[in-house]
């Protein structure tokens, strides 16, 4: 009697979201497994961050580690007054940057080209084309380049075709940010413009055809009612990019970095995996990783702020 009381209850429930549940049992038991891996893996590991104002040692443990002196500050002043920080700090702002002025706008500019292409068959092969490279390993992206870059390589048997000299190109640090970069862009502008491609299938037709009556041509259509029509969506992933901002790919600096260019490709999450797990020094490692997950969480809350002053579109 009382289970059937409470599923009673349940029914007549005023919250909407209890209904919803109630009503899609099936869809919400769909993101259980989502859910819980962020818990698991996000959530619960959080505790271990307490290890950035602690002199950290594995025999101990987490809770009877010492903390460190100066309030807990240690490792952080450690880090912004060390000999690295202007290099890695940097290395970061800039990569991040150039990776948001370039790559942002790369997959909404490529989605508005393929949405004007009026032969279905040349869209469909123009997106298989473009999308292959974000299935691509990384490993793999980063041997190519080696390959294509190199002393060997394609690109300086065109450089030797034009009169120019052969060079290892990945060797020569003034070209790594353009090649980090340039590379980013080619991997990720293709399956970036799927979401820009859905938005811009949701525009009435109807809207096009009125623009056209007006006298609009084909630019004019684009300007006026395509991006008006998708701006939501740009603002969003603006917001989404501009938090990643510090989280450059430590993974491509590894494979791409060299004794050469250590200086120009240097980034903060490389350095905390260096110091972290090649030096085994985790309390340093983690203050480090700690403040950059705290500038991006400034990031992304200044830009949405801003959004929302802007275009009354936000996150939140």
């Amino acid at each position: 009697m009382n289970i059937n009381r409470s599923c009673i209850s349940l029914h007549k429930s005023k919250n909407p979201f209890v209904k919803d549940i109630i009503t899609n049992p099936l869809l919400y038991l769909m993101i259980v497994p989502l859910v819980a891996f962020y818990i698991i893996f996000c959530y619960v590991p959080m505790y271990g961050a307490v290890i950035a104002f602690k002199d950290y040692s594995p025999g101990v443990g987490i809770f009877k580690s010492p903390w460190t002196s100066e309030l807990g500050f240690h490792h952080f002043k450690d880090f912004i007054s060390g000999p690295y920080f202007s290099r890695v700090f940097g290395n970061t702002i800039v990569l991040g940057f150039a990776d948001l002025i370039f790559g942002f706008p790369a997959p909404l500019i490529f989605a508005l080209m393929l949405n004007e292409l009026k032969s279905l068959k040349f869209k469909k092969i123009c997106q298989t084309i473009t999308y292959i490279p974000h299935f691509i390993s990384l490993v793999v992206v980063c041997g190519l380049l080696q390959i294509f870059l190199g002393r060997e390589g394609i690109v300086s048997d065109l450089i030797a075709l034009f009169g120019g000299e052969r060079a290892n190109l990945l060797a020569q640090p003034q070209y790594f940010k353009t090649i980090f970069v340039a590379s980013g862009v080619w991997q990720e502008v293709g399956w970036g413009s799927i979401v820009y491609l859905s938005a811009l299938g949701s525009i009435d037709p109807g809207l096009y055809e009125a623009a056209e009556i007006d006298g609009a041509g084909r630019f004019g259509r684009v300007w006026h009612v395509t991006l008006p029509g998708i701006i939501p969506t740009i603002v969003t992933l603006l917001i989404l990019k501009t938090g990643k901002i510090f989280s450059v790919s430590f993974e491509k600096i590894i494979l791409l970095c060299n004794d050469m260019t250590i200086e120009k490709a240097e980034v903060i999450s490389s350095f905390v995996y260096k110091r972290g797990l090649v030096d085994m020094d985790y309390s340093y490692s983690t203050a480090i990783g700690l403040l950059n997950s705290v500038l991006n969480f400034i990031i992304i809350f200044a830009t949405n702020y801003l959004c929302r002053r802007v275009s009354e579109t936000s996150l939140w």
